[in-house]
């Protein structure tokens, strides 16, 4: 298959109050796209080329035909992004925890790779790292 640009890629979450989540999101320093942004549905922008729609629950149930999982009880995915830095890990982490979100597991420190993790308000697992790519190699 040719390629002609890169993949984008939609992760689509199931959100209990959409508004509440867009404040949180907003305080890790993500922005939305106002395009595709209403009161059902938000588009968090990751990158040019990621993104994540923070769905309100009634509105991802007509896309799927599946019960939907409890975030806060069971995990489905893990949400990774990366960080430019160590302290940008730990500086987007703190900004979770005081935001609302909750601490997943305890720091992952590899050397080459760092790496922590949060609930957001809805149970979703996200995980913040950042590699040193000349020392993984």
């Amino acid at each position: 298959m040719a390629k002609t640009r890169p993949r984008q890629i939609f992760v689509n979450l199931p959100v209990t109050d959409l508004k509440r989540s867009m404040a949180f999101f907003t305080a890790l320093g993500f922005e939305f796209n106002p395009k595709f942004t209403n009161d059902q549905g938000a588009c968090m922008v990751v990158n040019h080329d990621a993104f994540v729609m923070l769905l309100a629950t009634g509105f991802f149930e007509t896309f799927t035909r599946k019960g939907l999982c409890d975030a806060r009880e069971r995990t489905e995915t893990i949400n990774a992004f990366s960080a430019g830095s160590r302290a940008e890990v730990d500086a987007v982490c703190d900004r979770a925890l005081a935001a609302g979100g909750l601490q997943a597991i305890e720091p992952q420190d590899h050397g080459f790779m760092y790496s922590r993790s949060f609930y957001d308000p809805d149970g979703h697992h996200w995980e913040v790292l950042w590699m040193d790519e000349a020392a993984a190699s």
